[in-house]
């Protein structure tokens, strides 16, 4: 039998079921004009083809399994990450909705990494070089067994991005269900996360927490399986992933362990085998303003600054240009309407609760402040996505006429310390460090910070710059999650800034600029500061400005020499090879 699908379209389309295998191939031929092959064919059909049936048999799969389209089951479970332990279960949902809705799921695996667990060692190096291992393991294994749609499960931080980044490279009907946000800690009273623990490190060496608070902290602050619990990395981009409209809604904020997430998982299943009878592929969803919804969406809720790079290097995939000027000219129009973790006390299960991320976006629909039309994963527009959906906690969702901020939760910034741009989660900010004047003190690389920082070596008012620490400096830019975390433990995050080519956990707060471009590996002006040199930050006016002399830098530069590689062998010297800036997303690039 001939399993045949149409061109990409756009617009609404009519919802068919398929009642059975024998009726694929009707439903899909007389659906009109354009007609072309699924890929799958190519391996199913013909003389030539029969080792491929014979090896298909071998799989145990039925003749009537061979006929249906082959849908690939992307899976990054494993043991090693909270936030994936679990997927496997997610699977199991998916397949089930494949099934019911006439496709044969196929699945397959993904690495990924826990960047709580790669944190402040060797490991955080692979942790942001890993999103292309992921793209590119997606993209090997689709073309090579001519898979015709995908579902991909993903959850934390760089799965996601890596997930999406294939799926607008091989432009294949596509849903994304990612496994669902942590619960949060209860610790003495209030709620907890990670991060909490990362601050309790400073907190012991201030004398402001017991070592033996900390250990029952540590015992209390991660309870279950899921994305961390706070609007970090992870959460944002599941977040984010359903104003993108390749996850269906509901994808940012159910539980990891609810049943609404399976039911989630089932629907994703059903509908990619609708997307694939549609012929609406992953570039008709991922549009240019499926971007700029996604960065309004970003900025209301007040995401991580790791976003910043996930976006751009998505939308490269899709073909898209979205650049610096853009991010910062819609945090610049959109207001800030969410406080979550670490930014505030509220949790995404307190944001699942107030309405979840449809009532984000129907807030700023309403405001005109995001572009309903955009289509999605559920064959209809955003808009009509989210009609029903209510603010049900206005403790938890601002409206847009009494926001938290009229700007959004990101600010980039720019100056002669940062050419290309810099980025800064200004809703985790204090109000005094918004702007803010002192004295470089200059550090090549994480350890000898946080060295420093728990040494007392840092006073009040100081800069620290930590250089070196970019893509292809680090290489592999590590999070700086330890040292920022260390600060505000000890209380100082109101009286010392932290900036570097480097970047951040979602779960950092404080004055943290990051990813300075271009990076001091790269002769960046950052790898130009000297000890005591005068730093001015100012956060409202978008300005990271060294106070050195024009004449001076130009001395420095003509004596700078570039570092002795800190990594001589394996994947991350080809990465860093190949990296680009954190400008353009930190991608790799041949060019």
């Amino acid at each position: 039998m001939r399993v045949l699908l149409f061109r990409p379209i756009m617009g609404t389309v009519p919802v068919i079921g398929l009642k059975d295998c024998t009726c694929v191939t009707s439903v899909l031929r007389n659906m009109g004009e354009g007609v072309t092959r699924v890929n799958s064919e190519v391996i199913k059909n013909g003389v030539e083809k029969a080792p491929h049936r014979s090896l298909m048999n071998a799989l145990g799969l039925a003749k009537w399994e061979k006929d249906r389209p082959f849908i690939g089951i992307v899976n990054s479970q494993n043991d090693l990450v909270p936030g994936h332990q679990h997927l496997d279960e997610l699977a199991k949902a998916v397949k089930a909705g494949v099934w019911a809705n006439g496709g044969t799921p196929l699945e397959f695996p993904a690495i990924a990494v826990c960047d709580g667990i790669a944190m402040n060692h060797e490991g955080m190096r692979y942790s942001l070089a890993s999103r292309e291992l992921i793209a590119d393991s997606v993209e090997v294994m689709t073309l090579a067994h001519a898979l015709d749609a995908l579902v991909l499960i993903a959850n934390c931080d760089k799965v996601v991005p890596g997930m999406l980044m294939a799926a607008a490279r091989l432009n294949l009907p596509t849903v994304l269900i990612s496994g669902g946000p942590m619960q949060a800690g209860r610790f003495q009273g209030k709620n907890v996360s990670l991060s909490t623990i990362f601050e309790g490190i400073g907190a012991v060496q201030a004398g402001r927490m017991t070592a033996e608070d900390l250990e029952e902290l540590e015992e209390a602050a991660c309870p279950g399986c899921g994305s961390c619990s706070g609007m970090f990395t992870a959460n944002t981009m599941n977040c984010l992933s359903e104003a993108l409209g390749l996850a269906l809604p509901g994808n940012g904020t159910y539980a990891a362990v609810s049943a609404a997430r399976i039911r989630l998982a089932k629907d994703a299943g059903w509908q990619v085998m609708e997307l694939l009878r549609s012929g609406i592929t992953a570039r008709d969803i991922l549009s240019e303003r499926a971007f700029t919804n996604a960065l309004a969406l970003d900025m209301a809720l007040g995401g991580s600054t790791n976003t910043v790079l996930h976006l751009p290097a998505i939308a490269r995939e899709a073909g898209i240009d979205l650049d610096m000027e853009t991010v910062d000219r819609i945090s610049g129009k959109t207001p800030h309407l969410c406080k979550l973790s670490p930014a505030g006390d509220h949790y995404v299960q307190d944001l699942d609760e107030a309405g979840g991320v449809s009532a984000v976006i129907r807030e700023l629909l309403s405001h005109g402040l995001i572009e309903g039309d955009a289509m999605t994963a559920t064959g209809k527009t955003l808009a009509e996505n989210v009609q029903r959906a209510r603010i049900r906690r206005p403790e938890v969702i601002k409206e847009v006429k009494n926001p938290y901020s009229s700007t959004g939760g990101l600010a980039v910034l720019s100056g002669n310390l940062a050419p290309d741009g810099a980025v800064v989660k200004q809703a985790a900010v204090e109000p005094e460090m918004l702007v803010h004047k002192g004295p470089a003190r200059v550090f090549t690389s994480e350890e000898d910070t946080v060295a420093a920082i728990l040494g007392n070596k840092i006073n009040s008012g100081d800069v620290i710059v930590i250089a070196y620490e970019g893509p292809k400096g680090g290489p592999g830019m590590r999070e700086m999650l330890t040292p920022t975390s260390v600060i505000a433990g000890m209380g100082l995050d109101r009286e010392v800034a932290l900036i570097t080519d480097g970047r951040f956990s979602g779960a950092t707060r404080g004055a943290s600029i990051g990813h300075i471009s271009p990076e001091a590996a790269e002769g960046g002006p950052l790898a130009l500061v000297k000890e005591g040199d005068l730093i001015s930050i100012d956060i409202p006016a978008r300005k990271l400005e060294l106070l050195v002399d024009d004449g001076e830098l130009e001395k420095r530069r003509a004596q700078w020499q570039r570092p002795e590689p800190k990594v001589k062998k394996g994947y991350l010297v080809r990465y860093a090879q190949l990296v680009t800036s954190a400008s353009k997303g930190a991608v790799l690039s041949t060019d």
